[in-house]
């Protein structure tokens, strides 16, 4: 694969710091280098990118909660604030649907989801939608297609399925409206194949992974595994956190805040997903990313402020430690950017 060497760029929010951290990732050799630490005007945690990668988007969790818009540089791919729209609530994950004119938000505290239109000048504007949802919506994402969303709600055990109309940017329910989770699994972070036709939920509170046929004509899920993602011997309340595919969609890595791992699993040519090992990372690790050409994940620390480059061997998925990096407080979301 072609190397992009001088043009990827990992941008990590540092929520205790209140700044988002610019690296420039060398992915001949996962080499970092700082370039610059952005303001970010508050606790900052979810990041999104945007489809055309001249925005970076950061949801504000602290009073007055908002959207900050940057704008990416597209030679430096350094941070420049545009300016912030409002949020009704504290917000743990903000997604760009597919047309790109609409900013999806689904707020943990709230128990709501919302949709925001994008103006022109890359801000983002009032709510036009806000729906009450089930206990604790904790992301929303929307299908390769762009025309269904499917929210996780923890503390309801459900995902949500949505339709969504980017025309007007207004969702409702599909039929069904849900799909259940075990007692006690705790839906948290979705993702889908880059193939189209699975996905893959991870539950927080008892640190598995379900994965689903996706029938991209209805936008419905079928379930068709839950795994756990938790070590050999592990002892103690699980509490997972991130769920990633690599560009390819051979591996999956989920991480695990309690036992400080990151789960790697197999993904089959019929979606269902194989455990292979866990490997040891960063303390607490809320947030990774695996870069463009699938051959480094990076992970950062909630309880280190620091993050690890991890090398992913082709053959097997394994991980290999490279470098640790230190970083602001609290780092806990990682998004990854080849500049245009």
């Amino acid at each position: 694969m072609t190397s992009t060497s001088n043009r990827v760029r990992a941008y990590v929010a540092c929520a205790d710091s209140r700044e988002i951290l610019v690296l420039q990732l060398d992915d001949s050799n996962g080499e970092l280098a700082l370039i610059q630490k952005m303001p970010a005007g508050g606790i900052v945690m979810p990041l999104a990118a945007s489809h055309d990668r001249r925005r970076l988007f950061a949801a504000l969790r602290s009073q007055p909660y908002s959207v900050a818009s940057f704008a990416i540089d597209p030679l430096s791919g350094h941070l420049q604030a545009l300016g912030s729209g409002p949020l009704p609530d504290s917000t743990p994950y903000i997604a760009q649907d597919r047309s790109g004119r609409y900013l999806l938000w689904a707020s943990y505290s709230g128990h709501k989801i919302g949709v925001s239109a994008i103006g022109g000048d890359g801000l983002v504007e009032a709510a036009h939608q806000v729906i009450e949802t089930e206990p604790n919506a904790h992301a929303i994402v929307p299908d390769p297609s762009g025309r269904y969303v499917f929210v996780p709600c923890l503390g309801g055990g459900i995902v949500m399925q949505w339709k969504f109309d980017a025309t007007s940017g207004t969702l409702t329910p599909n039929s069904p409206a849900a799909i259940a989770q075990p007692p006690g699994a705790g839906p948290r972070h979705f993702t889908f194949h880059p193939g189209g036709h699975h996905a893959y939920l991870l539950n927080e509170l008892n640190a598995s992974v379900s994965s689903f046929a996706f029938d991209a004509d209805s936008g419905l899920l079928t379930q068709l595994q839950n795994l756990s993602i938790l070590p050999r011997n592990f002892s103690g309340q699980p509490w997972a956190a991130d769920i990633h595919l690599t560009p390819d969609g051979r591996y999956l890595y989920a991480s695990e805040r309690r036992s400080s791992t990151l789960a790697l699993f197999a993904v089959g040519a019929d979606g269902r997903i194989e455990h292979v090992a866990n490997h040891a990372t960063e303390s607490e690790p809320r947030g990774f990313a695996i870069d463009p050409s699938g051959r480094f994940l990076l992970a950062v620390g909630q309880a280190s402020n620091s993050m690890t480059s991890h090398a992913i061997d082709a053959a097997s998925g394994r991980l290999t430690e490279l470098k640790r990096y230190a970083m602001g407080k609290n780092p806990n979301w990682v998004e990854i950017v080849t500049l245009p």
